[in-house]
């Protein structure tokens, strides 16, 4: 099964480049999307949505459970990678934020030294400097915001079915904060960047931060 949408270059790039048989997660899946990326590794994902994991289900021959981010069921210090793709900043304090981050970053290897690094994760989160979206936030506007995402229901024949409109809330990321988060959460970044109105940040664990 392929992704719906194509998937974001950088997650692909970052997919594509675990090596042959690395053991990952998906942290706040969705519907699967990323899952098919990389057919040469194993993804264990996990969203709080039930409807949405049955979903992402379909995408054999990974896993996919109902978990919440800020309480992994998993081993720590196991894992060859992780992602978090627009999940971290739905949560609304910069503590969870961070507890998000730290639960995830406990569940990678270690380096085992300064020259064999350990697991790494990629982090996506919304930008507020989104200055020629259609959104237009920028460097001066609000970081915490409800956005509205409305669901069109499907036509009944020739007559339009009424959409619901739902208000999900988001705290925009200024420049530099989520590399703040993730020095508070112990891991330190290996790169990071600016890519279609998010900011994202490969980060792995310091060699000294044991679980």
């Amino acid at each position: 099964m392929t992704p719906q949408f194509p998937p974001w270059p950088i997650v692909e790039r970052f997919l594509k480049n675990r090596p042959d048989g690395s053991i990952g997660l998906d942290v706040g899946c969705g519907n699967g999307k990323y899952l098919a990326v990389n057919p040469r590794v194993f993804v264990l994902a996990s969203d709080r949505s039930e409807n949405l994991v049955k979903i992402a289900s379909k995408h054999q021959p990974h896993s996919s459970i109902v978990a919440e981010n800020l309480a992994l069921p998993h081993p720590n210090a196991v894992f060859d990678f992780a992602i978090s793709i627009a999940v971290i900043h739905h949560l609304s304090t910069p503590a969870r934020r961070v507890q998000a981050l730290g639960a995830i970053l406990d569940l990678l290897r270690l380096p085992s030294s300064a020259i064999v690094g350990g697991g790494e994760a990629l982090i996506f989160v919304w930008a507020l400097e989104q200055k020629s979206s259609r959104r237009g936030w920028d460097e001066y506007d609000e970081q915490d915001v409800m956005v509205p995402w409305v669901m069109k229901q499907k036509t009944n024949g020739s007559e339009a079915a009424p959409s619901n409109t739902f208000h999900r809330y988001y705290h925009l990321y200024r420049r530099g904060e989520l590399e703040h988060d993730v020095a508070d959460a112990g891991g330190v970044v290996v790169e990071s960047g600016y890519e279609k109105d998010n900011w994202w940040a490969i980060i792995k664990r310091q060699p000294s931060v044991v679980p």
